[in-house]
């Protein structure tokens, strides 16, 4: 049995499907181009798929500026543009016509008061609104890229022990991530009283 890994944007994805390659069939064969190799980047990629005659899908053949993942929880922007840690995260990945929030300099100078509703311990309703689990969370989102909640330009340390930087794009599940702390803040017992019981 063999397995190939994809290119090394979801490294942390590919130590975890080897692990479990290896759990499930303890002798699988683990091809991974990206680590064994001798490709040195994208260029070279792209210019072993021309010689092997492996189809580059329209537009790929240019070298992008950034890469982006997306999700109904989240987006991230990683690679090129934002690999220098001295150089701003610029306009082309935080102000992009498909972004997920708006720039705190873009928002309102209005808050805006929300009302979130948890039923041991998960989101059920939005300012009184009872809701979908994705509709809670897309409605999150609405209302963090009003206010430019969510964005943020960081370095993180992966699994495979390498670093890397990425602008990420979080605002619904930022605003339900601080709902949560709220009520944890109210409803559970500190380390302190747990500790003198």
């Amino acid at each position: 049995m063999r397995s190939a890994t994809a290119p090394p944007a979801r490294a942390t994805i590919r130590c975890a499907s080897r692990v479990s390659y290896y759990a499930l069939k303890p002798d699988v064969r683990v091809i991974a181009p990206w680590r064994e190799w001798e490709f040195e980047g994208r260029p070279a990629l792209l210019d072993y798929a021309r010689q092997h005659n492996i189809p580059i899908a329209a537009g790929k053949e240019k070298e992008a500026p950034f890469s982006i993942d997306a999700n109904l929880l989240h987006t991230s922007s990683e690679g090129l543009v934002l690999e220098d840690p001295d150089v701003e995260t610029p306009d082309i990945v935080t102000k992009r016509g498909d972004r997920r929030t708006i720039t705190p300099e873009e928002a309102p100078d209005q808050a805006e008061v929300v009302t979130l509703a948890f039923e041991r311990g998960d989101l059920v309703a939005i300012n009184g609104q009872p809701m979908k689990a994705h509709e809670l969370l897309t409605k999150l989102n609405d209302l963090g890229k009003k206010h430019g909640i969510g964005g943020l330009d960081l370095v993180e340390n992966r699994y495979v022990g390498m670093k890397s930087r990425g602008y990420y794009e979080t605002p619904g599940g930022t605003i339900l991530w601080c709902g949560h702390r709220a009520i944890e803040s109210i409803t559970l017992r500190s380390r302190r009283d747990a500790s003198q019981r």
